[in-house]
């Protein structure tokens, strides 16, 4: 699923920053226990946690995707340091809805700004440890750990080809009406199945992708907690007028 950048409709002063940084020693990424819908959620210890401790859902999740982007020559354009992974907590245990999403964090061919009616618009900028990403992946759990693997790795395949080839923050774009999921949702869905079917075949270290197997709460079990980054989803924000003949006129 596609993140989107609904914002506001008018040029109302807003008192959210542009940009928001993280770094590992002065305001690391907010981390937090992934607790299914009715308990109570708690705040993951700051200091890496020991060998035998939670699992860590987006270091995993990490790892992964860099070897993927690095096997799969359709994906090596995705740089994977300049994607910021993250979850989100399901409303419930359903294993239906949202599983997935990536944010562009640029418009249309990389552009920072856009324009709407006379109010050009930006997308906050996230900083981590200096680098500036250029697109949000984020994971919906536990519902996501609770899928079947294959359907996991489909989903994995599916979300990084949404990065646009030129890796500019933007979508990748298909000719036609349906832009993101091409002319046939079914079609694209199927070419993310043989994709992720050839990375699996005789894979030189299938433990990269082990954690996929098990489903939530074997995963709670054998680690004792699954934890991840969690960051606010970025909003869509007012930085001027687009010309100040449509600023002056508004202010008439």
């Amino acid at each position: 699923m596609i993140g989107s950048r609904n914002g506001p409709s008018s040029p109302v002063r807003r008192e959210l920053p542009l940009e928001l940084r993280w770094d590992h020693h002065r305001r690391p990424l907010p981390v937090r226990w992934v607790i299914p819908k009715g308990r109570r959620s708690r705040v993951a210890p700051s200091a890496p946690p020991p060998t035998a401790g939670p699992l860590d859902f987006c270091a995993l999740m990490r790892r992964l995707c860099d070897d993927i982007t690095g096997r799969c020559e359709v994906l090596r354009h995705v740089r994977m340091p300049a994607v910021l992974l993250s979850f989100t907590p399901c409303r419930n245990r359903s294993r239906y809805g949202l599983q997935a999403r990536v944010t562009p964090l640029r418009f249309r061919d990389g552009r920072l700004t856009r324009r709407h009616g006379p109010v050009e618009y930006q997308v906050q900028r996230f900083v981590v440890d200096g680098t500036e990403m250029l697109y949000l992946l984020t994971f919906c759990l536990p519902r996501f750990l609770d899928q079947p693997f294959e359907e996991k790795l489909v989903t994995v395949f599916h979300e990084l080809y949404h990065m646009s080839p030129a890796f500019d923050g933007d979508l990748r774009r298909h000719p036609g009406r349906y832009a993101v999921h091409s002319h046939s949702k079914a079609c694209y869905d199927e070419r993310m199945a043989g994709l992720a079917k050839e990375y699996v075949a005789d894979h030189p270290e299938p433990d990269l992708f082990e954690f996929l197997r098990p489903g939530y709460q074997d995963l709670w079990d054998r680690h004792g907690g699954i934890t991840g980054a969690v960051v606010p989803r970025p909003k869509l924000l007012p930085v001027g007028w687009a010309t100040p003949r449509l600023a002056a006129r508004s202010r008439t």
